[in-house]
């Protein structure tokens, strides 16, 4: 087996005063060995967010190396679910194209469903136990637009008075893919697909159980702030995604093919930016990692 190298070899470039590096060293077309799991995870737990440039990955090969940090979630989050473009049931297609690798019509469903992407967001955070990690793979990539912005939760909440942080501290939020399409205009949901998507609780403040620091938990899916009248609970929310995705929160990725990005949906929000998806392809492949349990059992 090549050397894949160990923790001495690998080289991390911070790409933001607050968050996210680049780290070169590692092929991650191969299995790693516990010590470099290990050192991954730290990384993450200092970063949030990681890129690793050209890797040349199959499926098979991301879900290997998504394995490392913990279970796969079981199930992808869609609507028609039945009209699947990629084999592997554990991964995200976060792409344009239908089942058969034609560019979404425009006037698909899925196409319209997948428009939510473009708001700020934290994957997975709208099912009653939200997601630990999130590894996004460059398959093929329009000639321009269609990068990927991210958010620092923690530098956010760290910036907020410590009266407003009070006031935030012990929240409790429902969240639902059906709010957040709802602000794009989109509520063509069939019964079944409403009662997948029936609204959680969710912590608006989470301790991060690596770092130890505070983080906003926010997302486009909170529709309601349990216990407030759901207009002054909205107002609250926007503000805080304001404040939140300020430009010195904020780094901008734009993706190179078999760009690998890694991030930790407990502590950063991202959004997708507008690309000609009409007339270019962009094949794009999740793999998410399962949290450990509901927010409202974690310590705060």
């Amino acid at each position: 087996m090549p050397d894949i190298g160990s923790p001495d070899s690998l080289r991390v470039t911070p790409l933001h005063p607050h968050f996210v590096a680049r780290v070169e060293g590692l092929d991650l077309r191969h299995p790693l060995t516990p010590a470099q799991s290990a050192w991954v995870e730290a990384q993450m737990d200092r970063h949030a967010v990681l890129v690793f440039p050209a890797q040349d990955l199959t499926d098979e090969q991301q879900v290997a190396f998504g394995e490392n940090f913990g279970p796969m979630e079981a199930e992808t989050a869609s609507v028609e679910v039945h009209r699947r473009r990629l084999g592997h049931g554990k991964m995200n297609d976060i792409s344009n194209l239908d089942e058969n690798g034609r560019l979404l019509a425009a006037d698909d469903r899925r196409r319209m469903f997948a428009l939510g992407n473009r708001l700020w967001h934290s994957d997975s955070s709208f099912k009653a136990t939200p997601s630990k990690y999130s590894l996004l793979h460059a398959r093929l990539i329009p000639p321009e637009g269609g990068d990927t912005e991210f958010a620092d939760m923690r530098a956010a909440w760290d910036a907020l008075p410590p009266r407003t942080q009070a006031k935030l501290q012990d929240l409790v939020c429902d969240h639902s893919l059906i709010f957040s399409r709802g602000l794009l205009g989109f509520g063509e949901f069939t019964p079944e697909e409403r009662a997948r998507f029936e609204p959680v609780p969710q912590r608006l403040v989470r301790r991060h159980p690596g770092s130890g620091r505070r983080a906003l938990f926010l997302a486009s899916h909170i529709g309601r702030i349990q216990g407030w009248p759901v207009p002054e609970a909205l107002a609250l929310i926007r503000d805080l995604q304001e404040h939140a995705t300020q430009r010195q929160f904020v780094y901008r990725h734009a993706w190179s093919t078999h760009d690998l990005v890694m991030w930790d949906n407990r502590c950063t929000m991202h959004r997708a930016t507008a690309f000609e998806d009409k007339e270019y392809p962009r094949d794009m492949r999740r793999v998410t990692i399962a949290g450990v349990c509901p927010s409202l059992a974690e310590a705060v």
